[in-house]
């Protein structure tokens, strides 16, 4: 058996060893875990992950390699991976590059032979927290005083939201949507692009005037890393554009609409990230399988001051998982409907925001 060279190293003094695999950089994130068994790709690539180290709970990880059109972003920004068995040989005629190779590309550490079930039931035990992700030779002291130092940065959503404009165009468009991309998947551009609607992507920190003067047909909020509250821009411009444009928002998105409209949001202790959470649908009564990813929820509470209704609720744990504001056009989920990874049970809401905009054109 090689000896370990790289571990983790937490602020309570725990540590767990393992080997190497991606970039050998040191590196502080916050520590979570994804119960998926499929699509660590997406996983890499999706940008809400931004400064996190991610515990992937299914043991192995990297057999069907990496293939070019499966990125969620161009230029992935995880923490760190953290898996059980890493598989470096994989076996997939649609894989152009190993997992380990594509996180060198872009100095995302891992590592590999960890207790994944052991950690992550550390993990639910005691929160989300800081943890670093270094070599064998650094001592359980020096780890512990550098994570004193470090914290996390809350810049998350300007470091991966776009720097200007661009458009998302689709053959013979009926509708045009201003999605605001707070670190935006880009399976949510191909599920509006499959429906007609040609997207102009802006920045988070995008005015409600400029928003105004691309005459859109709706207006999309996408899913993004860290806390709602750190992205002041986005609640004022959603707040100003009430009742204007239909509005459709997902996860991030979500929690930033509740936010506009003057509810409030908490952290989790350990968030939600996985594509097995089971979600009723209050107003049809059907339970949907979802894909979710996401550290914060709303306060079901704080609603009730709010001209917002609940729509969907999470049935592991009660949390908000949906919300919408008929007289505004406005609605809103907590999960991913575009999956990627993740179960295609909910899809239907992209049509209902296309339903929304139609009615709009029709009564105009």
């Amino acid at each position: 058996m090689k000896e370990f060279n790289r571990k983790l190293v937490f602020e309570d003094g725990n540590e767990y060893l393992g080997y190497s695999f991606g970039d050998t950089c040191d590196k502080v994130c916050e520590i979570v875990f994804n119960t998926s068994m499929v699509g660590y790709q997406e996983i890499l690539s999706d940008p809400s992950y931004t400064y996190q180290a991610v515990v992937m709970t299914y043991p192995l990880i990297g057999n069907y390699g990496m293939t070019e059109e499966d990125y969620e972003t161009k230029h992935p920004t995880l923490g760190a991976f953290i898996v059980g068995e890493y598989n470096d040989t994989p076996s997939n005629f649609r894989s152009t590059a190993t997992l380990g190779k594509i996180m060198e590309q872009y100095c995302i550490p891992g590592i590999y032979g960890v207790d994944t079930r052991k950690l992550t039931r550390y993990i639910r035990d005691f929160g989300s927290r800081k943890v670093l992700i270094t070599d064998i030779s650094t001592s359980k002291e020096d780890g512990m005083k550098i994570l004193e130092k470090v914290d996390i940065p809350t810049d998350a959503v300007s470091k991966v939201s776009p720097k200007e404009s661009y458009h998302a165009n689709t053959r013979n468009p009926k509708f045009h949507i201003a999605a605001i991309d707070c670190g935006m998947k880009q399976n949510i551009v191909r599920s509006l692009n499959q429906r007609k609607c040609a997207v102009t992507v802006v920045p988070y920190n995008t005015t409600a005037e400029y928003i105004r003067k691309l005459g859109p047909d709706g207006v999309f909020i996408s899913n993004g890393p860290g806390d709602p509250k750190d992205v002041p821009e986005v609640i004022k411009t959603i707040r100003e554009l009430h009742g204007e444009y239909p509005t459709f928002g997902i996860c991030l998105g979500h929690q930033i609409i509740c936010l506009s409209y003057g509810a409030e949001c908490y952290k989790l202790k350990f968030g939600h990230r996985g594509g097995n959470h089971p979600v009723k649908n209050m107003q049809t009564g059907k339970i949907e399988i979802t894909s979710q990813n996401h550290s914060y929820a709303v306060d079901s509470d704080s609603l009730k001051h709010t001209p917002l209704e609940v729509t969907h609720i999470n049935l592991l744990d009660n949390t908000v998982e949906g919300v919408a504001c008929e007289k505004d056009k406005v609605f809103s989920v907590q999960y991913h409907p575009e999956s990627a990874p993740g179960p295609e049970d909910s899809g239907y809401l992209f049509d209902r925001f296309i339903k929304m905009m139609q009615e709009v054109k029709e009564n105009a």
